[in-house]
């Protein structure tokens, strides 16, 4: 199994540690990655508030690329994947714009869009039986007793239509299962789709901490020690905003990626170099839970 992989300038910067549990636990899967050449910014948050034509530009010039590499693209990142999947889909139905679009490929790529590939977040393809039970297979380290709140944000499954790969867009199951298959204690919560805010940290930074503080309030009411997530926008926010948003010590609540937890659980890669990237130190919670011994 290989995919084209697609990091985002979020992966290259401030979710180093999403980047690196991405490619170890997928090494340890025996899934091959080759990443996109000479990739661009995808335009998440920005163009898409802007322009219509870069909101769809950007990405499909990653499509076109990625179709030269003949693999299904994966994407980590839940703002790329969504966007990656809104310019496929506005190709593919043929949307306004679409056919001038494609031209202007062909005229500065030499190249148009196809449809030949697809794109997949790596939650997705995680999700899939083979790799389900593979990850079972190489648990070394159940994740027991961690109390664990799904959060998949608002860019993950929405619009449904277009991004979802989850049955039900509003009650989406995959990292439940997911949690479930790595040994952790799957808390039911009623936030797992809200926004974070993400989009609005320099423009509404007080709505941002508001979005913030609801999150983590909402995680430590169900009885979680932590949250886990697929979206470096939902990771960096959540874990950068707490101490603005308020509460004393002890009341800040780790938010992990889904590829750390994932890496803790079969033993892949070097989990202290993720861990220390984190704002809200994971590890006290880790070793008074003795899930560090596999890292």
């Amino acid at each position: 199994m290989k995919y084209t992989y697609y990091p985002g300038c979020s992966l290259h910067s401030t979710a180093e540690e999403y980047n690196a549990s991405s490619k170890q636990v997928l090494e340890k899967l025996g899934i091959q990655l080759e990443e996109l050449k000479d990739w661009n910014c995808c335009g998440a948050t920005s163009a898409h508030s802007t322009s219509d034509y870069l909101a769809h530009a950007l990405p499909l010039r990653n499509l076109v690329l990625a179709e030269k590499q003949d693999n299904d693209v994966l994407v980590p990142c839940a703002a790329c994947y969504n966007l990656l999947k809104t310019a496929e889909h506005h190709m593919r139905c043929g949307g306004e714009g679409s056919e001038e679009l494609n031209l202007d490929m062909q005229e500065i790529m030499g190249a148009q869009y196809q449809g030949n590939i697809a794109v997949r977040h790596v939650v997705d393809v995680f999700a899939q039986e083979e790799i389900s039970a593979k990850i079972a297979g190489l648990l070394a380290k159940p994740l027991a007793g961690l109390k664990v709140v799904p959060y998949y944000g608002c860019l993950l499954t929405r619009p449904a239509k277009v991004v979802s790969f989850e049955d039900n867009a509003e009650q989406p199951q995959t990292l439940d299962r997911l949690l479930g298959v790595l040994g952790a204690e799957n808390i039911r919560w009623s936030h797992k789709t809200e926004c974070c805010g993400g989009s609005f940290s320099i423009s509404q930074p007080d709505l941002v901490l508001t979005l913030t503080k609801k999150l983590v309030d909402a995680a430590q009411y169900a009885g979680a020690d932590a949250i886990v997530t697929a979206c470096p926008l939902c990771q960096a926010n959540l874990d950068t905003r707490q101490h603005e948003a308020g509460g004393g010590p002890g009341t800040k609540v780790p938010v992990f990626y889904i590829t750390e937890l994932i890496g803790l659980a079969i033993g892949a890669g070097r989990s202290g170099d993720w861990l220390k990237k984190h704002l809200i130190d994971p590890v006290p919670l880790l070793r008074s839970l003795n899930l560090l011994a596999a890292s």
